[in-house]
């Protein structure tokens, strides 16, 4: 059942516009469709791409030998036979076309199915978009009603009906507005692909989930053009619940890594490892009232610089330091000194020193050293008598460390209290001995609750977080020795007199 004609592209939406085009068509078991997939090209398209790729996914037919026949028959130069010794998956054979547009240097690619559920007539309108600069992505929607809609073009109506449900559910996970994400007929510029890490994806079908995630998390404009709807004899190779079941697991593990929950090889590029703690009576929520605005600050062990740019957006001009060439918050910092804080201060010490610190700020760094205390005096001979120290470690008195010991495990983690790059562990006894042996006097010491949103993955402000957060810190007020997660030192430095 075929829905409206899809109408060929008029020779100026087919125009490459000096931009080198490549279509991708992706084939597995396609011996009986794949020769009408390629009949059905436009000529206008031909003449306009550079290059049409078949990828064989070592299919179990004679689909490659079709494909190798058809090109010795027609003699097109544009079209190329590649096949796979052994399957890649949906997923892999995309990532396998890709890299070889990339590597050739082409601007943009085209993806087509070689079973022929996807119109060929409709090609350029996928690509046109990228050639004028309107998009990045291009992704063809069959809910669109310019050719009758899906189900008039013979989608079964339990897929349409998956579809609009999976669809919708995405939209609201990741705060866009597509008509559907489940076509498999796009367009992408490469070098917005360049910029995306293919390797960690997916090789199965939800693959084009996992690009679509990508593609908006990193700012890409996507646009969509409608595209007819055709299902005929074609094999579908797609176990729906299990792809439905793969789609939303995609989507909740996206989630969690920007969250930093937890680090999923697909998303790790976005996983932050110590991100900013946005609940109340987090050490996050500590430091930044305590540094107040309008201040000349001292950051130690700054990082990327995340905290640092909540710091300036307050008006205070911050220093920070940390081993990194340069930190991706940069230009939030009014000045960036590098020195690897494991060694101390060492000669950045004297770049230092012509500044007149109103705050110095050690948040989460004495228990990376093997030697705390030397950055502690270093810092010492950097402060006024005005200047205020807050410092922060964690509690290895928590009540989750002391039950681990309990039963025998004391197993580091990626972060938190046990992380495994802790070189040094503190209880508030053991930490306030620290500081005052290095020359200062602690004028205030508070604890922070466990970092809850972290652990369940809400969002600070979600009516129960804030109910569970509340509670803890009504509970780590009355034990802060067991229930406090990080201890905070306010410190001056001890007149020498």
């Amino acid at each position: 059942m075929r829905a409206a004609a899809a109408p060929t592209a008029s020779p100026s939406i087919a125009e490459n516009r000096g931009k080198r085009i490549g279509v991708l068509i992706v084939a597995y078991n396609a011996l009986t469709t794949l020769a009408r997939v390629l009949d059905r090209i436009p000529k206008d398209v031909w003449d306009n791409v550079e290059e049409v790729v078949v990828f064989d996914d070592a299919s179990q037919d004679s689909t490659y030998e079709l494909a190798l026949g058809y090109k010795s028959t027609r003699g097109s130069d544009k079209l190329h036979v590649l096949t796979h010794p052994a399957n890649l998956g949906y997923g892999g054979n995309q990532k396998a076309g890709y890299r070889y547009f990339m590597e050739r240097g082409f601007d943009a690619v085209v993806l087509l199915h070689g079973d022929g559920q996807y119109a060929p007539e409709v090609l350029a309108h996928l690509y046109h978009p990228l050639v004028t600069g309107e998009a990045d992505a291009v992704f063809g929607s069959r809910m669109m009603r310019d050719y009758g809609g899906p189900l008039k073009g013979g989608m079964p109506l339990y897929k349409y009906t998956g579809n609009r449900i999976l669809t919708l559910l995405e939209n609201r996970a990741l705060g866009m507005r597509l008509t559907e994400f489940h076509s498999g007929y796009r367009a992408y510029s490469l070098a917005a692909l360049q910029q995306l890490a293919l390797d960690e994806m997916t090789n199965d079908f939800h693959f084009d989930t996992e690009i679509i995630i990508k593609l908006n998390h990193q700012g890409f404009r996507i646009r969509e053009v409608a595209i007819p709807t055709y299902y005929g004899g074609e094999i579908c190779y797609v176990n729906g619940f299990r792809y439905a079941k793969d789609v939303v697991r995609a989507v909740h593990r996206y989630r969690r890594t920007v969250r930093s929950v937890e680090c999923f090889p697909e998303f790790r590029e976005y996983f932050i490892h110590y991100p900013i703690k946005e609940s109340r009576h987090s050490s996050h929520s500590y430091f930044l009232s305590a540094a107040g605005s309008n201040q000349t600050i001292l950051e130690l062990g700054c990082g990327e610089g995340f905290f640092t740019e909540r710091l300036a957006q307050r008006g205070n001009a911050v220093t920070g330091v940390d081993m990194l060439e340069r930190p991706r918050h940069f230009e939030s910092m009014a000045r960036y000194v590098q020195a690897d804080l494991s060694r101390g201060l060492g000669a950045a010490i004297e770049n230092l020193r012509d500044i007149r610190f109103d705050k110095i700020l050690m948040m989460d760094v004495l228990e990376h050293l093997e030697r705390p205390e030397r950055v502690l005096e270093e810092c010492r001979t950097l402060a006024n008598e005005q200047t205020q120290v807050l410092v922060s470690v964690p509690n290895v008195a928590n009540i989750t460390v002391r039950l681990s010991l309990l039963f025998g495990q004391f197993h580091y983690a990626e972060r938190g209290i046990l992380d495994k790059t802790h070189l040094r562990f503190y209880t508030r006894t053991s930490a306030r001995r620290l500081i005052e042996s290095a020359g200062y006097d602690v004028t205030r010491q508070d604890v922070t609750v466990m970092p809850l949103e972290l652990v369940f993955g809400w969002r600070h402000d979600h009516f129960l977080m804030r109910l569970l957060n509340g509670i803890l810190y009504a509970a780590t007020r009355l034990m802060p020795g067991l229930l406090g997660y990080q201890l905070i030192f306010h410190a001056r430095r001890r007149d020498s007199r």
